[in-house]
């Protein structure tokens, strides 16, 4: 369990919890309960969101607009390690939650889940910074025909390809020990990860003069950082400064379990299509975004950044009500488990609208920081504006997610926000393109990103087939299944 410690930002989630169980709205034990194993990963998410839109920032000064631009085509190759290391690791989180919550043969379970995730990891990412290290500027060039925009992304997209094994391993590394109800370990280690990638890439870019390739090996260099403390910790089951864990795996056990990695695939792959869904889009709403000229597409970058520190609350969120509810369904308490997710998720929409509030309060200032053209400012003041009000209904769908990602029913929320994305939310983009509505297309793409899947994630919570999925993965499970 986390140290409870006076930080602001589980002040703010605890109060929110509090306020709401107050008027009877979520259960006060529950609310205390996703407050100490949610607020540590929105701070992790907030540190290394901000690391993004820091990274952003330090390029704009460095190179301008097209700097802005050319990092941010990179940014869905460089997100193909998260979608494939988030989603695998949903196995794992899956996996180590049932098992821990079940106490049954615990650590030789955990064990095996920890083990075999990291050789599936490995399998699938290595073969990806290869294509991404050799073809990176003709991958760049796929998405815009700005000369100076390709040749940064090119030359930024060459070098963060070798982090890529390193940024998903982290997050296999974070979900172990969410998902044996430790959220403060993961945070430490990755929100230390995400101050350090800020300092190395303030002393590459402006000490050495690196420009973007400056910014792409502090990214390396911090996420190979991560994955050794993650390993030192899991191996040794205790880290300086932070001292025991609840989790120890010995390295030296067996990789190659057909079963559990089997179970891994079967759990993460539709999480993987899920987060791909995110991944995929970015290119065609940037080539979208880039058809409007190099000023609108700087806006949507850092649009977008300023979004993906406004979706943190998810962060946490999502993986509470996974562990929360996956230990409950390895306890075989299912109305447990029902009234973690639907409390999680009413937590979560209130944290969510605070986090809109304030962004949208400075929304100008922030954008600012930038330092973006003149032109590029009320466009992506009026974007952020447009996703304050969107990322709001991301609180349902990531809260309902937990729960179905918690069973092992996660091809539901993959198929939601492949509607929503690309039935919906690139189609409102390329009319807003090519017709007069204009940059409305892109404001009312941010609102179809997010309404669609949380729709049909929460239709499918309320229904309970994730339920009966459960019970085909849990530590009990019969033994030819």
């Amino acid at each position: 369990m986390s140290p409870r410690v006076p930080n602001p930002v589980r002040l703010v989630v605890l109060a929110v919890g509090l306020l709401l169980a107050r008027l009877g709205v979520v259960d006060e034990r529950r609310a205390r309960r996703t407050t100490d194993l949610a607020w540590p990963r929105v701070v992790t998410g907030i540190a290394r969101m901000s690391k993004n839109a820091v990274d952003v920032a330090m390029v704009g000064i460095a190179l301008g607009s097209a700097g802005i631009a050319g990092v941010g085509y990179a940014g869905p190759y460089w997100g193909l390690a998260f979608a494939l290391g988030g989603g695998l690791a949903a196995g794992t989180i899956a996996l180590v939650s049932q098992h821990y919550g079940g106490e049954d043969d615990a650590t030789e379970g955990i064990g095996r889940a920890v083990r075999s995730s990291v050789l599936v990891v490995l399998a699938v990412t290595l073969p990806l910074v290869a294509a991404l290290a050799v073809f990176a500027e003709p991958l760049i060039d796929l998405v815009s025909g700005n000369p100076e925009a390709v040749a940064v992304g090119g030359d930024y997209l060459r070098v963060v390809a070798f982090g890529v094994p390193f940024a998903a391993l982290n997050l296999v590394g974070s979900r172990v020990f969410i998902g044996a109800d430790d959220a403060w370990t993961p945070m430490a280690v990755r929100g230390g990860g995400a101050v350090l990638n800020i300092a190395l890439n303030a002393f590459f870019i402006f000490a050495l003069d690196m420009g973007a390739v400056g910014a792409a090996t502090g990214t390396v260099l911090s996420n190979v950082a991560g994955t050794a403390a993650f390993a030192v910790g899991l191996s040794r089951g205790r880290l300086p400064g932070i001292g025991a864990l609840p989790v120890q795996v010995d390295p030296l056990g067996p990789y190659v379990d057909l079963d559990t990695a089997r179970d891994i695939v079967d759990i993460g792959a539709p999480v993987v299509g899920r987060s791909m869904v995110w991944t995929v889009a970015e290119f065609p709403m940037l080539a979208i975004a880039d058809s409007f000229g190099v000023a609108v597409a700087a806006a949507y970058v850092i649009a977008r950044r300023i979004w993906g520190i406004m979706n943190t609350p998810g962060w946490g969120f999502g993986l509470a009500s996974s562990s929360l509810v996956g230990q409950s369904l390895g306890a075989n308490d299912e109305a447990e488990a029902e009234a973690f997710g639907e409390d999680v998720i009413r937590h979560a929409v209130g944290v969510y609208l605070v986090s809109a509030f304030v962004v949208a309060l400075f929304a100008r200032p922030i954008v600012g920081a930038f330092d973006p053209t003149p032109d590029a400012i009320p466009v992506a003041v009026a974007l952020v504006y447009a996703a304050c009000v969107a990322v709001v209904m991301q609180g349902v769908s990531g809260g309902a997610a937990g729960p179905l990602d918690a069973s092992g029913d996660t091809r539901w929320p993959f198929a939601a926000q492949a509607v929503g994305m690309f039935g919906c939310s690139i189609p409102l983009a390329y009319i807003g393109a090519t017709t007069p509505l204009g940059l409305w297309g892109l404001y009312l793409a941010f609102a179809a990103e997010t309404g669609v899947p949380a729709a049909l994630n929460y239709y499918r919570f309320r229904a309970g087939t994730w339920k009966e999925v459960s019970r085909g993965f849990g530590p009990g499970r019969p033994a030819d299944d």
